[in-house]
């Protein structure tokens, strides 16, 4: 006999449907999966045989066939295991006739453990929207609930297969998936600004760079205040909208790490170990997932001791900071995830870190510190929009008591100069100055009068590039947002200048 029934899959972190058919056929006792299932589709069989018998059903002795179609589109998971049983036990007529027309519209998504029971999985909130204007129903493990119920599709939930299959015969009701969900919400803040004793020119570069979305280098020696300053930057970013905060939801619920039953409301903030591979850092494997820079989508991915990670790794930032994006090519698929985030990437000067500091004598030698800096390619430091020397902490600076701006009075600033931009994009850009397309640059950062000799000046005798002008001229029109004016004036571009100096072919020997 054939049965149908209804699941879902994920190619990358989008959604697609998956027909699961299953063929009981007389010969003798077999189990196959076709439709390009990995080895956790494979290995449903025992999962699948334990939880049926488990449930007080017969398996079949039977020669089963199990076809996941479209059978071109590569599946993987174990939320397959909940269908392909339902699927068996309507095969074998274990479900009254009644059961099929629910089976017809509603989706089945789960785990199965060897006694029956039902397990969560991950990717619900991405696999549930890709059905949300279907006006279907779906049914989730009850560790999914409170996550099903974010996606807005009339879903219910269960405990096990025998409880699923006493519902389609007509004998019980499942449970409503419910939950009271937040779009957003505030932690308390940990870190403030005001703690940050000096670094006033630092300080100013964050406020910057959170207004503008624009990537940020801090350069200084041990104890500055690099990690202290990077720690305390998400507190200047506004909270998600709503669109952003479902796309990085769906990230995080197809690497399970989304929060029962809440959108995503602050922006992420992702601090990977220097020792992370390449592949961890940008995302991949087998079955590719997410990196760290996707986690970090419309957030924060703070890089401390940047020369320290691998080569492979910097090198690989390449086109997730010039594209927003990152593709992850196999064999038979090709994934992209979103990866427009911010970075705040901090490095000492040298590998002891008291190269050019006034008190502390620096004991590398020149190939050590060529070596060290080698590892910052000039395409990467190209595409950094903020470079910050930070100065050594003097005693004056570490007993005087904080008098600082909070990060409150900060981030108000910060907010009004993104209602700015958003005014000025509209929905293009997500609304960044950071993100500003070359027709963009051209329209909004008109040079004022003045400018194109400070320009001229940076290219000819600094050696920087045209990316490194454009840079510029992103962060003057930043620059000007926070001051309120509708022009770019001489001396924002002056100050913007000044965050670009390690463009110079000398810049970082200078430190």
């Amino acid at each position: 006999m054939l049965a149908k029934t209804h699941t879902l899959a994920l190619r990358g972190i989008d959604g697609f449907d998956v027909n699961t058919e299953i063929y009981i056929a007389p010969g003798l006792p077999s189990y196959t999966v076709v439709g390009l299932p990995d080895a956790a589709v494979k290995e449903s069989r025992d999962r699948v045989v334990a939880a049926v018998r488990n449930s007080g059903y017969d398996f079949p002795s039977r020669r089963i066939t199990v076809n996941l179609a479209p059978a071109e589109k590569k599946k993987s998971g174990t939320h397959f295991d909940l269908p392909i049983a339902l699927g068996i036990l309507a095969a074998s007529g274990k479900l009254e006739k009644g059961a099929q027309a629910k089976i017809n519209d509603t989706y089945f998504i789960g785990e199965l453990a060897l006694d029956g029971g039902l397990r969560p999985v991950a990717g619900v909130l991405p696999m549930l929207l890709a059905v949300k204007d279907k006006g279907v129903r779906a049914v989730v493990p009850a560790g999914n609930a409170e996550e099903a119920a974010v996606s807005g599709v009339n879903c219910c939930f269960a405990d096990s297969l025998s409880e699923i299959a006493l519902w389609l015969n007509g004998k019980v009701e499942l449970r409503a998936c419910s939950v009271t969900l937040r779009d957003s919400y505030k932690t308390e803040a940990k870190f403030d600004f005001r703690d940050v004793k000096g670094q006033i020119f630092a300080k100013r570069a964050l406020e910057i760079a959170a207004a503008g979305f624009h990537n940020v280098l801090l350069v200084g020696p041990p104890g500055a205040g690099k990690s202290m300053l990077a720690k305390r930057f998400g507190g200047l970013l506004p909270p998600l909208g709503k669109d952003e905060a479902l796309e990085t939801t769906k990230l995080y619920s197809v690497s399970g790490l989304v929060a029962p039953g809440r959108l995503i409301g602050e922006r992420p903030f992702r601090e990977p170990h220097h020792t992370i591979s390449d592949a961890a850092l940008i995302g991949g494997g087998s079955s590719p997932r997410p990196g760290e820079v996707s986690l970090a989508h419309n957030g924060v991915l703070f890089l401390d001791e940047f020369p320290e990670f691998s080569r492979a790794a910097i090198e690989a930032l390449r086109e997730p900071l010039e594209s927003w994006k990152v593709t992850v090519s196999r064999v038979r698929e090709s994934v992209v995830y979103p990866a427009r985030f911010l970075l705040v990437a901090a490095m000492n000067p040298c590998p002891c870190g008291y190269l050019g500091h006034p008190t502390r004598e620096c004991t590398c030698t020149p190939l050590q510190i060529q070596k060290y800096r080698a590892k910052i390619s000039g395409p990467i430091l190209d595409r950094i929009d903020i470079h910050v020397q930070l100065s050594p902490m003097n005693y004056t600076d570490w007993s005087a008591v904080p008098d600082g701006e909070t990060s409150g009075l900060i981030a108000e600033r910060v907010a009004e100069a993104h209602l700015i931009q958003k005014k000025r994009y509209g929905s293009r850009n997500a609304g960044f100055n950071a993100f500003m397309s070359s027709a963009e640059l051209r329209r909004f950062c008109k040079m004022p009068s003045g400018a194109e000799t400070v320009l001229r000046t940076a290219m000819d005798r600094l050696g920087f590039s045209a990316r490194s002008l454009d840079k510029i001229l992103k962060v003057s029109r930043t620059i000007a947002d926070l001051a309120g004016s509708s022009e770019i004036l001489r001396e924002h571009i002056i100050e913007a200048v000044q965050y670009r100096l390690l463009d110079k072919a000398d810049g970082l020997a200078k430190i």
